[in-house]
């Protein structure tokens, strides 16, 4: 698949289920209103938490379309592992990215209904990976991804970059 290719892919798959899920749902939840804030100095931290979801989310669909030359959507994927980036931090930057985007908005507008959201969106992710990404990534890479997955977290990102076998 060509970069241009893979970038329009991406492009659209960005605004199709991301979109969805940390946009189109978050705003059905709460009209995007404010309700009081969670705790002191929550907005704040929303906006913050906001800035960084949508700048991961970013970064991870370009590394997937210019150094893995294929999308984050499952029929078009990655012709190579993607283990650069974020991704040196955390197996799952952009289900990290998304839910960081909930929790942000939970946060800017006060919505307990949108931190329950974000739990039931966690659970959907760890199931999707558990039971079909690391299989299928384990089947088409094989030891290579062994290898990353032993050292790269799902969830949680290391404090240092791995940077290959270790």
């Amino acid at each position: 698949m060509t970069r241009t290719v893979s970038l329009l892919g991406s492009f659209v798959f960005l605004f199709i289920a991301p979109g969805t899920v940390a946009g189109l749902i978050p705003w059905w939840i709460t009209r995007w209103r404010a309700d009081p804030a969670l705790f002191p100095g929550a907005p704040l931290i929303g906006w913050t938490l906001l800035a960084i979801g949508g700048l991961m989310l970013l970064e991870c669909f370009f590394r997937f379309a210019w150094s893995g030359r294929g999308t984050p959507a499952p029929v078009a994927p990655t012709e190579k592992l993607v283990t650069t980036g974020l991704y040196r931090f955390v197996r799952n930057p952009m289900y990290v990215a998304v839910l960081a985007l909930i929790l942000a908005q939970a946060l800017i507008f006060g919505s307990v209904a949108l931190l329950i959201y974000a739990l039931a969106i966690w659970i959907a992710f760890s199931t999707f990976v558990f039971f079909y990404e690391e299989p299928t990534l384990g089947r088409a890479y094989g030891a290579q991804y062994d290898e990353y997955r032993k050292h790269v977290p799902p969830w949680l990102p290391r404090l240092t970059p791995w940077r290959g076998s270790e």
